[in-house]
């Protein structure tokens, strides 16, 4: 859906299961939801166990404190390949030094950190029984699949029995803001930031107990052990699409052999990866983008980041220096790039960098706060990403907690950023919906389960940057999200799927089809975005966009107009049927358009490059097109565009329908039959392409 809202987010934390030492081959009843905070003072004795997920650090964790409690402690780290396939090379990287320091933080508090190769579910069993554990601590999580594979540890350990009883698992949180409900809390940012609820502190741990046991703690890997690891029992499929991840959607979009490109674009092999600290650089990984290493080690970096404009003559905060002038790409874009991976592996918390940064800011007021804002721009960003971090976390714990109504909510985590979407059927094949511009994923509200419903697999998304997903301080192109849409396939839906696109929606499918081709079995494309130019050739493109200060203040004044008029700017894209456009729709986008950094990305309208056109990126697929047009549509020249299309897309299957801009919403129950026929029609020619 084309100019309507757009709304922002940022991102929290995450965790997984399975385990064991390195030799790939070694290694409660009841269950209680608790929320531990430095407070939390349940049974204390026995055993406990603390495994660390994506909470790599001593400093500021709240489960540590109520673990520390028990007479014996064994905190664990469980290299689970289902966990680790989540990350790239870089943030392995990253975890093999944040775990590093962490068992040398936690062996000079007098324990040891246990390391574990397998699954988590079958390593804490173990493990449970081992030590005759009571407790098992572990951090909240929003997530899908590590809520799932949660779910599977506690089922497995409820065939642990042990004489103390039952054994117990305390999910704990480290809270933010000090908040008595999350239920009764607004979903608007606007009414939730007019609670003024108080920030708390970050705790310090005091003392924690030893094991008091003989235990094999194991070895730390290398990253080449890490790899090796990875790739046991991998499928071919999954690897050459891991490989697909690799291929950037510019040389997707320029060069038709995928593979040949990615193996000319390798930079470099596993051998070559082994990272190290070379000089006290708080970079720590081969590409040296990112902030990481220990907690000290980006505490170090953030003292550096937030003092910014005092200058220095220390060589690691001048390099930090150097990194920001880098990585700010628009005001406070800086602290995003360089900390959000950091911040997603739990090296240091969000209320630490929040008490970090104004601890600085009253060192610079003479203890005060003022209430016009912050002093230096570094303190005002670190501020707003851990504050909008916080908050879309907060709504997708809420939406998993409070899992109700017709379609199910989940959270995969992007590029460390939360997206929200749905899925619906059990079997059949894989169909992804895809909304458009200042829409979510519920724009398919009336299609999602009657295309399940007609034996098919359906996931809807919502984008980076709109709906409930996350809403970072990043520049937005369509060449993120086109590869974002390529990861989502890759990583949750594992097959190739009939992309289904409406508006810039439908032009983002297009660009998947050109670029990633193995990745698509049919493109539907609905009122999409794009031109259709006889005889183009490709020319470079880049990801890199430039802001200015007219886009800044346009996207300001767009905002301002689109709150005043949804209603009727979304009426006159359902021009056959207002009715549709009903208060849950309406109600949603303006609740969105409040969510911290929305004008951020409505300055992605200003920036948009838009042309290459349809006939180029549909060339490879012609044969597997089917186009939904509503030919009533108020943002383009219907009858002109099918003219276009049917005279230099040859091979594609156009349909005209009476409706607007958004026919999927307008008009369900014409556009789910038409959707549903070309799958099976699809379906059938891949099978005669393809017999057993």
């Amino acid at each position: 859906m084309a100019l309507l809202l757009t709304f922002p987010h940022f991102s929290p934390l995450s965790f997984s299961p399975n385990a064991r030492p390195f030799s790939p081959s070694r290694g409660c009843s009841s269950s209680s939801r608790v929320r531990m905070t430095a407070s939390g003072n349940r049974d204390h004795n026995g055993t406990a166990i603390l495994w660390f997920k994506h909470d790599l650090r001593v400093d500021d964790h709240p489960g540590l404190v109520a673990a520390s409690r028990f007479p014996a402690l064994v905190p664990v780290y469980i290299f689970d390949r289902r966990i680790l396939s989540r990350f790239s090379d870089e943030m392995l990287e990253l975890v093999l030094f944040a775990v590093k320091d962490l068992k040398m933080s936690l062996k000079d508090q007098g324990s040891d950190l246990m390391i574990r190769f397998g699954n988590a579910e079958n390593v804490i069993q173990e493990l449970a029984r081992e030590v005759k554990a009571t407790s098992i601590f572990l951090e909240e999580e929003v997530e899908h699949e590590l809520r799932s594979t949660v779910d599977v540890v506690k089922e497995q350990l409820k065939s642990v029995m042990l004489p103390e009883g039952s054994l117990r698992i305390e999910m704990w949180q480290t809270p933010f803001y000090d908040i008595k409900s999350l239920q009764n809390l607004p979903s608007s940012y606007d009414e939730f930031m007019k609670l003024q609820l108080p920030i708390t502190t970050p705790i310090q741990l005091l003392k924690l107990p030893a094991a008091e046991m003989e235990l094999d703690w194991g070895p730390l890997p290398s990253y080449d052990d890490i790899k090796e690891f990875m790739g046991m029992n991998a499928k071919k499929l999954k690897k050459n699409w891991s490989q697909i991840k690799e291929t950037s959607v510019e040389t997707g979009l320029q060069r038709r052999e995928l593979m040949t490109s990615h193996r000319s674009e390798m930079s470099s092999s596993s051998k070559d990866m082994k990272a190290s600290i070379v000089d006290q650089s708080v970079f720590v990984t081969q590409k040296g983008n990112v902030v990481g290493g220990g907690t000290n080690n980006v505490l170090n970096a953030l003292a550096a980041y937030l003092r910014y404009l005092e200058g220095t003559a220390r060589d690691d905060w001048q390099e930090v220096h150097e990194k920001v002038r880098a990585a700010e790409t628009r005001d406070g874009a800086s602290f995003t790039g360089l900390f959000s991976a950091a911040l997603c592996l739990g090296i240091i918390s969000r209320r630490r960098v929040h008490f970090e940064a104004t601890k600085y800011e009253k060192e610079r007021n003479a203890g005060f706060l003022s209430p016009f804002g912050y002093s230096a721009a570094t303190i005002a960003a670190a501020v707003d990403a851990v504050c909008s971090m916080e908050w879309y976390w907060l709504m997708a714990l809420r939406s998993q907690v409070n899992s109700h109504g017709m379609h199910s909510r989940r959270i995969w985590r992007w590029n460390g950023y939360l997206i929200e979407y749905t899925v619906a059927g059990e079997e059949g094949p894989a169909v992804l919906l895809v909304h458009g511009f200042g829409a979510f994923w519920e724009h398919y509200r009336d299609n999602i389960h009657v295309i399940a419903g007609a034996g098919n697999q359906v996931w809807a998304i919502t984008l980076l940057g709109f709906g409930r997903s996350e809403k970072p301080n990043i520049i937005y192109s369509e060449l993120l999200w086109a590869e974002l849409l390529r990861d989502f396939i890759v990583d949750v839906v594992g097959e190739p799927v009939h992309l289904v696109g409406n508006s810039i929606g439908g032009y983002l499918t297009a660009i998947v089809a050109r670029s990633w081709s193995t990745l698509i079995s049919s493109v539907v494309l609905i009122n999409s975005a794009g031109n259709i130019i006889p005889g183009y050739k490709s020319v470079p493109l880049s990801k890199d966009r430039q802001t200015s200060g007219a886009s800044w203040l346009g996207s300001r004044l767009l905002l301002f107009y689109l709150r005043l008029r949804i209603k009727d700017l979304v009426d006159q894209y359902y021009p056959t049927r207002m009715k549709r456009v009903d208060d849950k729709l309406i109600n949603e986008m303006i609740r969105a358009s409040y969510d911290p950094g929305v004008p951020l990305v409505l300055e992605s309208i200003f920036s948009f490059n838009l042309s290459i056109p349809l006939n180029y990126l549909l060339e490879d697929v012609k044969e597997k097109v089917l186009i939904i047009q509503g030919m009533k549509d108020p943002l383009s020249d219907s009858s002109s565009k099918v003219a276009m299309l049917k005279e230099h897309c040859d091979g594609v299957i156009i349909r005209e329908l009476n409706a607007g801009h958004c026919p999927q919403d307008e008009v369900p129950e014409q556009v789910n039959p038409i959707i549903c026929e070309w799958i099976l029609r699809m379906e059938s020619k891949i099978l005669a392409d393809c017999p057993l």
